[in-house]
C-alpha cells in the first residue's frame, strides 16, 4: 500500500512541522538560568531538583496550606527516589570526561527521573514550570504562586554562598537572573510593567531615599532602544524627580534588573549584595571563589 500525502492547494505535497513555543507570554514570572552549550536539558533537570527542595523549605506553610484545600497529596509532592541517587551519585562522584553516546544517556536518565511535581490545586497547574526557549545556553523556569521569584532565587543563592557548604550541586548551571514580573516589549506595556514591580521597592511610605541603578540585559532583542528604557525607568524610580532616591551605578542599594528576550520583557529588584556578596547571582564563580580561600587558609602544623 502506498503511502498517502498530504497535498497543498497547488499539488504540492508539504510536512507539518511541530510548532515550538520560544518566548515568554506577557505577565510571566520565574528565572533565567544560564548554563553550558549543549547543556540545556542537564541545566534543568538540575536546576529544578535543587528549587523544588528549596520550595519545600521556604514555602512549607503556604504549601501545607494548600494541601488542607483539597489537593491530593500524590499530586502535591511526587518525591522519586530514584532521581534522589542520581543526584547523590554526581555529588560525591567526582567528574570525568564522558562519551558523547554516555552523556546522551545521562540526560535521558536525568530528563526521565525527574518527576518530582509540587502542583497549584486551583489552578492544577505545576508550580514550577520549564519553558524551552531554543536557545543555546539559557533556561526559563516559569514560577507560579505562592512562589517569589526574588526571594526564592536569594535564598538560594545565600544557602550555596555559606562558606561552609563547598559540594556543588550543579554540574552545568551557571547565573540566575529572577524575573518579578514580564511584558510585551513596548514603552507602553513597559510603564505598566514599573507600577507592578517598582511601587514595592521605592514608593513606600516615609521611606528613606535609596541610591539605585537600571541594568539592561538583551538577548535577541532590538525592539526597543537600551537608553531609552534606563531613562524612563529611572525616572519612574524617582517619580520623575519628586522623590530623593539617586542613581548610583557602583554603590547602589537597589538594582533594578531587566532580562529582555525576543519580544519580552522582565523585570525584578535586587538588592546590593547582588554585585558584592553573591556575585550577579552566578553559582560558579560563588564555588569557585569559596574553594580559592578555603585553599589559601593556612593549615594547621602538628
Amino acid at each position: 500500500m502506498s503511502k498517502r500525502v498530504r497535498k497543498d492547494s497547488k499539488g504540492g505535497s508539504f510536512k507539518r512541522y511541530k510548532v515550538v513555543k520560544s518566548t515568554l507570554d506577557p505577565n510571566t514570572s520565574g528565572v533565567y538560568i544560564s548554563c553550558a552549550r549543549n547543556r540545556e536539558r542537564s541545566a534543568a533537570s538540575e536546576i529544578l531538583s535543587i528549587l523544588e527542595e528549596k520550595i519545600e523549605e521556604y514555602y512549607g506553610e503556604e504549601l501545607h496550606q494548600m494541601r488542607a484545600d483539597g489537593e491530593p497529596e500524590s499530586e502535591t509532592l511526587i518525591n522519586d527516589k530514584e532521581n534522589d541517587n542520581v543526584s547523590e551519585k554526581s555529588k560525591t562522584e567526582p567528574e570525568k570526561e564522558l562519551s558523547i553516546e554516555e552523556e546522551l544517556q545521562l540526560e535521558l536518565a536525568q530528563l526521565k527521573n525527574h518527576k518530582t511535581t509540587i502542583v497549584d490545586s486551583k489552578k492544577n497547574k505545576a508550580i514550577l514550570e520549564q519553558i524551552d526557549l531554543q536557545t543555546e545556553c539559557l533556561v526559563f523556569i516559569k514560577m507560579r504562586k505562592p512562589i517569589v521569584p526574588e526571594q526564592l532565587v536569594h535564598s538560594l543563592i545565600k544557602d550555596l554562598a555559606d562558606p561552609n557548604v563547598m559540594q556543588k550541586r550543579t554540574r552545568f548551571v551557571q547565573k540566575l537572573t529572577p524575573v518579578t514580573d514580564s511584558c510585551h516589549a513596548s514603552m507602553e506595556e513597559l510603564a505598566k510593567l514599573c507600577e507592578r514591580v517598582i511601587p514595592q521597592h521605592f514608593h513606600k511610605d516615609n521611606q528613606e531615599p535609596l541610591k539605585f541603578a537600571v541594568e539592561i540585559n538583551k538577548r535577541n532583542f532590538n525592539t526597543m532602544d537600551k537608553m531609552e528604557m534606563i531613562k524612563f525607568i529611572a525616572g519612574f524610580v524617582g517619580k520623575q524627580g519628586t522623590l530623593d532616591h539617586k542613581v548610583d551605578l557602583k554603590n547602589y542599594d537597589k538594582l533594578v534588573l531587566l532580562q529582555c528576550f525576543k519580544n519580552n520583557i522582565g523585570m525584578c529588584v535586587v538588592d546590593k549584595d547582588y554585585r558584592t556578596e553573591f556575585k550577579k547571582y552566578n553559582i560558579q564563580e560563588i564555588f569557585e571563589l569559596k574553594h580559592k580561600s578555603k585553599a589559601s587558609e593556612p593549615t594547621e602544623k602538628e
